[in-house]
């Protein structure tokens, strides 16, 4: 490749509760809702714990082998795994966020504004977000602040600042440059906030419920397939105060697209869907025509989403997309 509102969630609960009668699942935490079936446990593509022990969560997609890829588990003391990222050291990029929202972790005990008015996470803060490097990633393979600046791109957060508001360890950590992709303001600010603000009208009908949503997004660093063509990953390269095209051979990748998959469980089983746009100036707020099944993602991404889930439910969950769960 080249280098480098209260109704809605009225709606969906009552479309959820009447659509999703998937067979052998309840509300237990056990994946495979109870059911004793072997064949509800079987599961060929599930991760293994060899990389953490945190990778056959439900939320995690298939990792990547090589020592080129490197899982970043991101721990508050008070609320345990707060999110999760795979890194690309090759590319100094990730590949994605993924998080689980409850209803423990779903409570607001943070604001943003806060940075802005003394408190610091790292030493960063104080008068601004505490935008820092990630440093579990050795230098040289992590993106760096002075990879932005100048740039003319938004330090767009994937695991949502406003995701996060639990407590000041869950928020800062939002702050990582490894859970960041340069993104133009008009999208940052348009498009993937509306589709941000969705997802948490979702997350409040779910687990007011006493449900779990699982989400995962990143950016396309790599080519994808879209329409039985090859399109680039990356749309741009940028390095210090300077902006390169896709032939540049330094920088960070600007990705292409951008893309949320998301798994709700309540009682009565499992739905999932998927968010897919083009990183452009979008301002768009009717968001079913970036509605896609999770198995559409996949064959677009090459990524293995919920891959940690018993194959039968997996399968169904993500060849399905049923947007009036969605609205």
């Amino acid at each position: 490749m080249k280098r480098f509102q209260i109704n809605s969630a009225f709606t969906f609960l009552a479309a959820l509760t009447l659509g999703l009668m998937l067979a052998g699942c309840s509300g237990s935490d056990d994946p495979s809702g109870g059911n004793d079936d072997g064949k509800e446990k079987n599961n060929v593509n599930a991760n293994t714990t060899q990389k953490s022990q945190y990778a056959t969560r439900v939320e995690v997609p298939k990792l990547k082998d090589g020592t080129a890829y490197q899982l970043l588990v991101k721990v508050s003391p008070s609320y345990g795994v707060n999110y999760m990222v795979e890194w690309d050291c090759s590319q100094r990029a990730q590949r994605w966020s993924c998080w689980e929202w409850n209803s423990t972790n779903s409570v607001k005990n943070w604001n943003r504004n806060n940075w802005r008015n003394g408190q610091r996470f790292n030493g960063y803060g104080g008068d601004s977000d505490p935008f820092q490097p990630d440093n579990e990633i050795s230098t040289g393979f992590r993106s760096e602040l002075s990879d932005y600046s100048g740039s003319g791109y938004n330090r767009g957060h994937i695991c949502a600042s406003e995701d996060r508001i639990c407590d000041m360890t869950s928020n800062g950590q939002t702050f990582y440059l490894s859970n960041m992709h340069p993104q133009v303001y008009d999208f940052n600010t348009g498009v993937w906030v509306n589709m941000e603000n969705k997802l948490r009208n979702w997350r409040d009908a779910v687990v007011n419920q006493g449900g779990t949503m699982y989400v995962c997004k990143g950016g396309t660093i790599y080519d994808v397939t879209l329409d039985g063509k090859k399109q680039a990953g990356v749309i741009k390269r940028i390095s210090g105060r300077s902006i390169y095209d896709a032939t540049s051979t330094s920088g960070i990748p600007v990705p292409k697209y951008f893309f949320m998959a998301v798994l709700a469980k309540t009682s009565r089983g499992y739905s999932a869907m998927a968010f897919w746009a083009e990183h452009k100036s979008d301002s768009s707020t009717n968001l079913q025509n970036y509605m896609i099944s999770v198995n559409e993602l996949e064959s677009r991404t090459g990524y293995d989403f919920f891959c940690n889930l018993p194959d039968n439910i997996e399968e169904t969950v993500e060849s399905t997309l049923i947007t009036s769960d969605w609205k």
